[in-house]
């Protein structure tokens, strides 16, 4: 049984847009503080629902192609060492530092973390 990655897929489609907008010194520059302010914060809640959709898209893989024991690991950094394991992820440490960047954008913005980029990808 194949996943449907639909929602994955837009939220990746979202995260690049929200990203190349707010990489862009010209489209930024002409948005002033506020609005920059309001595309920062839209890059950060577009990577956190990007990063949430893709631990639970591996974890339902696994329960799918492998056991559904092996898809309730103690840790979230449990399942992105399994799902390196399986080819699913290149670098769980990439994860790991994801995982802690989401951490910190979900429960304090920062103005200073926000302007560092960080972008997951699963494996295709």
């Amino acid at each position: 049984m194949a996943l449907d990655l639909s929602s994955l897929k837009r939220a990746i489609a979202s995260l690049d847009n929200a990203v190349r907008i707010a990489t862009s010194g010209e489209k930024m520059a002409a948005l002033g503080e506020e609005g920059q302010q309001v595309v920062r914060a839209g890059v950060i809640q577009n990577f956190e629902l990007t990063f949430e959709l893709c631990w639970k898209f591996i974890q339902r893989w696994i329960i799918l192609n492998k056991t559904p024991e092996d898809a309730e690991p103690f840790t979230r950094k449990d399942l992105f060492r399994m799902a390196a394991r399986y080819g699913l992820v290149e670098d769980p440490l990439r994860w790991f530092e994801y995982g802690d960047a989401q951490n910190l954008t979900s429960h304090a913005y920062d103005e200073d973390k926000a302007r560092k980029p960080s972008r997951p990808r699963c494996a295709s």
